[in-house]
């Protein structure tokens, strides 16, 4: 028995050992299992595929979630940021087929906004116009542009699972407009180099503050990695650095607040019955060849000056004549988000002024809440942690930050306008698409026309610069109607900033 129970204690030792000696299978390129915890993982990656169905045709992709290092100048990594990449699998020539390059906003926040509400294969559950709904979740984006670009979204450092390595990294590292665009642009040379996407035409995408970030990485990627683009696209833009101050940047909101006022029937009724765009023009005039002029007056402007101003602009903001005399001809844009609705005891919203919020009293001089992003963090949030988990397979204890503390943020020597313009001055194959929604009251669309305007003041450039306004909010592809316009004018923008084979860039 003795030695029965000996022969078997030998034989599953030999068989330990003869596992111990095998080989491991080789996981597939670029894939590596992530094990549960909040521990950052600099470099990794799961890759799955998927199928999608745009226009009608399904579409077969490679989507591969992870974190690539960002690097010290001494070749150590200071932070991993995260990305997901789509690929599209039945492609020929890579070389030809764009590379289309994703971030969004803040500063603070990651590219799920873009990635699930606009561009990426998997579209956000909501109701047409954006609102949340339950079940939480996602479904396909039948208006994705996979078809025609891979993209790759990018959350920057602090922003979705992005960390520093370490504590003891300084935020100035990271957290300034030109620290952020430094890092990024190197981190954007690392990705293009491991996927071999050198030869790709290739695209910035921004939102928000992402405006900012994309119009200076154009130059930083020229000057600094020597990669030069074809098309940079402007979600919602900010002022870019461009500098606007008293009268201009006072009278530049009438237009939107005007917008606002249509949407929620506050326009004398011969400019409710316009339609939107058609009543628009008549405000733009006023604001740039009256109400300007009799801002930069000051007090000097008479009584009876200041009343006839004070009756056009109540005329195109559906706020009293009282109201604006009373703030001597300038509304700020807190006070008309409390004042347009207050008699019927609503605010409107600061990123989509067709959302409306409850405040605790009537009386004040601004909301207490932004309505519109509380309901986009309601929808959000729970659709990407279920999607990263389940369908792209990436399984993590860190916290996805919807919003990550990026401050103090170092906001001197922004000059991200005149980066974007010189960089489309340098490279006669780079275009700008700038697209706004009407309702934005915190990147407003006569603010966006304005930068277009004093990005390029030779004129010289301006067949490579458009503007696209649309009936919905700061994030106008929420809307569904605005959803399926602005994508196909992204894929319009996309392909017709390719140049024909063998054309060269000269002037």
């Amino acid at each position: 028995m003795r030695k029965t129970l000996l022969t078997l204690i030998a034989i599953g030792l030999l068989a330990l050992t003869i596992k111990a000696q095998t080989p491991a299978p080789t996981p597939p390129k670029n894939t590596q299992k992530i094990s549960p915890g909040r521990i950052v993982h600099v470099d990794t990656a799961v890759v799955t595929k998927h199928t999608v169905t745009i226009k009608g045709k399904t579409i077969p992709y490679t989507a591969t979630a992870g974190m690539m290092p960002v690097w010290e100048e001494d070749g150590r990594p200071t932070a991993g940021v995260f990305y997901t990449y789509y690929e599209r699998d039945d492609v020929q020539d890579r070389a030809s087929r764009p590379l289309v390059i994703s971030f969004n906003g803040g500063p603070g926040t990651p590219s799920v906004w873009m990635e699930l509400g606009y561009t990426g294969p998997r579209l956000l559950n909501t109701d047409d116009e954006g609102y949340p709904v339950q079940p939480y979740g996602f479904k396909e984006n039948p208006n994705s542009i996979l078809d025609v670009a891979d993209i790759v979204y990018v959350d920057p450092v602090n922003t979705g699972y992005s960390r520093p390595v370490s504590a003891d990294i300084p935020k100035s590292t990271f957290f300034g407009v030109n620290e952020d665009i430094k890092y990024l642009a190197e981190w954007i040379n690392t990705f293009v180099t491991r996927e071999n996407r050198w030869a790709s035409p290739k695209f910035l995408i921004g939102e928000s503050y992402g405006t900012t970030r994309v119009s200076g990485l154009a130059l930083q990627l020229q000057d600094a990695e020597w990669m030069y683009l074809n098309g940079v696209i402007l979600v919602s833009p900010t002022d870019l650095g461009i500098e606007r101050s008293g009268p201009v940047q006072e009278a530049l909101s009438l237009p939107y607040f005007s917008a606002t006022a249509w949407y929620h029937k506050k326009l004398p009724a011969d400019l409710q019955q316009k339609d939107l765009t058609a009543m628009l023009p008549e405000v733009e005039s006023f604001t740039i060849n009256e109400l300007l002029p009799a801002l930069s007056k000051g007090g000097s402007l008479d009584d009876d000056q200041k009343k006839a101003i004070a009756a056009k602009i109540a005329r195109y903001s559906g706020l009293s004549e009282k109201v604006i005399l009373d703030n001597n001809l300038v509304i700020s844009y807190n006070l008309f988000w409390k004042e347009l609705l207050r008699d019927q005891g609503f605010t409107v919203g600061r990123l989509d002024s067709r959302y409306r919020g409850i405040d605790s009293k009537a009386a004040g001089d601004g909301p207490d809440y932004n309505a519109e992003l509380t309901a986009w963090l309601h929808e959000f949030t729970p659709a990407i942690n279920i999607y990263l988990r389940n369908d792209l397979n990436y399984k993590t204890d860190l916290k996805y930050n919807m919003f990550g503390n990026v401050w103090p943020w170092d906001n001197k020597n922004d000059h991200t306008g005149e980066n974007l313009r010189q960089a489309i001055a340098q490279n006669p194959y780079l275009h700008l698409l700038v697209q706004s929604g009407y309702f934005d009251g915190a990147c407003d669309y006569f603010n966006a026309k304005y930068s277009m305007w004093q990005l390029d003041p030779s004129g010289r450039l301006k067949d490579r610069l458009k503007w696209e306004g649309y009936k919905s909010g700061h994030m106008m592809y929420l809307r569904k109607e605005d959803l399926a316009t602005a994508t196909e004018n992204l894929r319009k923008f996309i392909l017709g900033a390719i140049p024909k084979a063998g054309q060269p860039a000269k002037y």
